[in-house]
């Protein structure tokens, strides 16, 4: 079912706000009460940016800058989201395997549009809608179109290179992807490579921060006979891939809640038509909740690693 953002009924800005902050504190409670606490210096598999209370958006690039000592480098026209996309190879996963065209997004993520297509699963729009509405669009983060509609104008797409002052590259690159009609972030994102120690292979790894924390994910990549790319984001316990919600507690240790009930699929393939395509689907256990699709439009040739 999809849910129409024309057909919400209006709500007053105090009770959202109260209402989404105390929603938020709820689960950070959670997140203390259920999580394990883990020395930072152990697990930088997990580490990340994390957010500052009151900021959102570009700030969240901001903010991690300022912090590490970096500097921001939004202009770049063939930056990637992973500068060496072979830098993935482990022991079952042969980076080689992959279509050139489809390493070449991840390589030069910069050079290409996006047009993005959104289906939301009945329950899980009207609930996705309570949580955005009270917490994502105050922190400016996951604002994840509810309607088909609200992508229909388009969004936009800036990588962002992180580097340190003698022109180092840092260990992220940024995606920020907002809504060109409202502004807003659909998502505000560090991405790197890591690897979880019970998977112990390389995984994309993607932190998405919050207020005192982050989302993190952690997708184990998976060629497939096409030569398209699967990433997924799917484990058990605690160290393998999948979703985590992180705390910082303090400089030196996090409290991180692994949600395996929370799966994501990223399926990037090169259609009948020779135009790259990418689905991307967020599962509660096996049921799809909230399916995305891409059309991935290069702005002009680019070349795959060798």
């Amino acid at each position: 079912m999809t849910l129409s953002t024309a057909a919400k009924p209006p709500l007053s800005p105090g009770p959202v706000l109260w209402a989404g902050l105390a929603l938020e504190a709820g689960i950070r409670a959670y997140v203390r009460l259920t999580g394990r606490r883990a020395p930072i210096a152990a697990h930088q598999w997990l580490a990340g940016p994390v957010g500052l209370p009151g900021r959102g958006g570009q700030s969240y690039y901001d903010d991690h800058a300022a912090a590490a000592q970096l500097r921001l480098v939004w202009n770049d026209p063939s930056a990637g989201l992973l500068p060496d996309f072979l830098a993935l190879a482990g022991p079952d996963f042969d980076p080689l395997a992959i279509d050139p065209r489809v390493r070449a997004f991840y390589e030069h993520t910069a050079a290409y549009n996006l047009d993005a297509w959104s289906r939301w699963s009945w329950p899980f729009g009207a609930l996705a809608w309570i949580l955005i509405a009270l917490v994502s669009r105050r922190v400016d983060q996951m604002n994840l179109p509810l309607s088909p509609l609200d992508t229909s104008a388009g969004m936009t797409s800036e990588v962002i290179k992180l580097e340190t002052a003698d022109g180092s590259p840092a260990a992220y690159r940024g995606w920020f992807r907002r809504l060109r009609e409202s502004g807003r972030s659909i998502y505000a994102g560090f991405y790197t490579i890591a690897i979880p120690p019970r998977f112990g292979a390389p995984c994309v790894k993607v932190v998405f921060p919050l207020p005192y924390g982050s989302a993190t994910v952690l997708l184990r990549p998976e060629a497939k006979r096409d030569g398209s790319l699967l990433l997924v984001s799917r484990g058990l316990r605690f160290g393998d891939p999948g979703f985590y919600r992180v705390l910082q507690q303090d400089e030196t240790t996090l409290v991180a809640r692994h949600v395996p009930a929370m799966h994501e699929t990223i399926h990037v393939y090169i259609d009948t038509a020779g135009e790259m395509r990418t689905d991307h689907v967020f599962s509660f256990w096996s049921i799809p909740m909230l399916q995305l699709r891409y059309k991935i439009t290069p702005k002009a040739l680019v070349e795959p690693s060798a």
